[in-house]
């Protein structure tokens, strides 16, 4: 003899609910596809580091005493970090403008898990830095003589990175997308210290040019590391004697990097709004 049992209109509900991560590559294709269609964002986007690229690589472009390495080939490896971390620019951004429109308040308001949204978020950061990275390589390889490592463990080191730094940064931008009072005022509060983080983490200016208390300053953030831990992939063992420290210090850029991770996780739990300041 067999029983049946009648399944409820909610457990079936919740039978055919799709999980987060399904939810959050759908939605990853779909902010994929806006990103896209603004041309305009687009061009500048990949636009932006390739001029600087071209224009520093071109102008510097001497070799570093003893080294063997010139400076647009440091340049290169400074501006995949640069890439590495447009995350914290293009999604503390693009946040700010999507709560003060209210689009955050009428996703809160659907079936959309909260998860899947930054999911979607996260990818589309890794698409556009990964792009980015491509084709600084292929630049850095055609125009300046970069030698892209043969060993597996310095792409290895390559990996972890730039997943580290990607996370970090997207978390990072996340949370500091709660600044800006509203959209129009979202550029200029988040951009002006990506850029100068940049100027002081070994991106434009080699560390060992910079006074030692802007040096303490940029080993507080991970653009810094990242750098770091770029060059020690693209630049080699000759390199390491660029560094104040006369290594890469690959155990502190991983522990800098993970710090950043947990950091920016709890800082986003703190400090994310679904609403903007003039919805209470």
């Amino acid at each position: 003899m067999t029983t049946s049992v009648t399944e409820t209109p909610a457990a079936r509900r919740a039978a055919a609910q799709p999980s987060a991560v399904r939810l959050g590559l759908s939605r990853a294709a779909l902010e994929t596809r806006m990103f896209f269609r603004e041309k305009d964002a687009v061009i500048f986007t990949f636009a932006f580091p390739i001029v600087l690229l071209v224009i520093f690589g071109s102008i510097f472009s001497g070799a570093l005493e003893g080294t063997g390495i010139t400076v647009s080939q440091l340049y290169v490896a400074g501006l995949i970090g640069a890439a590495t971390m447009t995350g914290f620019q293009n999604l503390g951004i693009s946040i700010a403008v999507e709560r003060d429109d209210g689009t955050l308040k009428r996703l809160r308001g659907t079936p959309l898990p909260p998860a899947a949204y930054f999911v979607g978020k996260a990818l589309v950061t890794l698409l556009v830095s990964s792009v980015q990275v491509v084709i600084l390589l292929a630049i850095g390889v055609v125009l300046f003589d970069l030698e892209l490592p043969s060993e597996a463990s310095r792409w290895a080191t390559f990996a972890w990175v730039f997943v580290l730094g990607v996370l970090g940064s997207s978390l990072l931008g996340i949370a500091v997308s709660s600044l800006p009072r509203s959209r129009k005022s979202a550029t200029a509060v988040i951009t002006m210290p990506f850029v100068v983080l940049q100027f002081i983490s070994g991106v434009f200016i080699p560390a060992t040019q910079l006074p030692s208390w802007l040096v303490n300053v940029s080993a507080v953030f991970p653009l810094k590391w990242m750098c770091q831990g770029f060059r020690s992939v693209f630049l080699g063992d000759t390199g390491a004697a660029l560094e104040i420290a006369g290594s890469y210090e690959l155990d502190r850029v991983a522990l800098v990097l993970g710090a950043w991770v947990v950091g920016g996780l709890l800082l986003c739990l703190m400090t994310f709004r679904w609403k903007s300041r003039s919805d209470g």
